[in-house]
């Protein structure tokens, strides 16, 4: 049960974005005040063994594509063992947040990465993972002239005790096809209607995203009249975050942007 104080400390972070990092942000949340997380990390894609995010594209769909540059405010080239013991400590303090009926929708990308595979066990292993879904994307990018085009990623849903779907979202597969984001600046957005298809799925009053880039889970937060707190360490993209947000709802007051250093 949430107190009086900590019911007013959520209250503040409320439909903002807060720049900070993602870590020291979620130590400022009271535990179990957060519904539903949804998010999608770095991917730590030019630590790759094979071409990562070097290309020699220079012509069609993908000419010049925000993925080949990287992230700002973040090189996503950390040593893999670095990289994981990062991620299972976010997916720790996640779970802190999560009330007991609540869940983690967390979105990463299986690779082989010398000669073994990357399912990412090394970070979500002993967390109480409940299914897998698979978002199968319309197409992407493929550097390499070695394999196939990539076209998916997994979805783990990591779920408390308590947690149910909304009436009759059971009886959605667990294989999703949605298109990518296509028009939007930012590396590695994620589609609204995957996001919608998460949220409207669930009960969740507050949602949280601690990376949360262009600020699509805010977007489709709003849509289905829930609240979000949004944590984005670049500047660059919270700003991106907040004038996508007021697009969608021009009408609608958007709280300030709030800084953690």
């Amino acid at each position: 049960m949430v107190s009086a104080v900590e019911d007013s400390i959520i209250s503040e972070y409320q439909n903002r974005i807060v720049q900070g990092d993602c870590l020291d942000v979620m130590r400022l949340l009271p535990s179990e005040s957060i519904d539903l997380v949804v998010t999608s990390p770095p991917y730590n894609l030019k630590n790759s063994t094979g071409n990562g995010m070097k290309s020699n594209t220079k012509t069609g769909k993908w000419a010049g594509a925000a993925l080949q540059n990287g992230y700002s405010h973040h090189d996503d080239c950390m040593p893999h063992t670095d990289y994981a013991n990062w991620q299972r400590e976010c997916l720790n303090e996640m779970l802190r947040l999560v009330k007991n009926d609540g869940a983690i929708f967390y979105n990463h990308k299986w690779r082989v990465q010398d000669g073994l595979l990357q399912d990412r066990q090394d970070i979500v292993s002993g967390l109480p993972i409940r299914q897998i879904i698979i978002w199968k994307r319309k197409g992407g990018i493929n550097f390499n002239p070695g394999y196939f085009l990539p076209t998916y990623e997994v979805i783990y849903l990591i779920a408390k005790p308590g947690f149910k779907l909304a009436p009759k979202s059971n009886a959605y597969g667990d294989v999703w096809e949605f298109k990518q984001e296509m028009k939007n600046e930012h590396p590695a957005p994620f589609p609204i209607d995957l996001i919608d298809r998460i949220i409207s799925s669930t009960n969740a009053k507050i949602i949280l995203d601690p990376f949360i880039g262009s600020g699509t889970t805010a977007i489709s937060a709003l849509k289905n009249n829930r609240k979000y707190i949004g944590i984005e360490l670049s500047p660059e993209y919270c700003a991106m975050a907040e004038a996508r947000i007021k697009s969608y709802f021009p009408s609608k007051q958007i709280e300030d942007k709030h800084e953690v250093n």
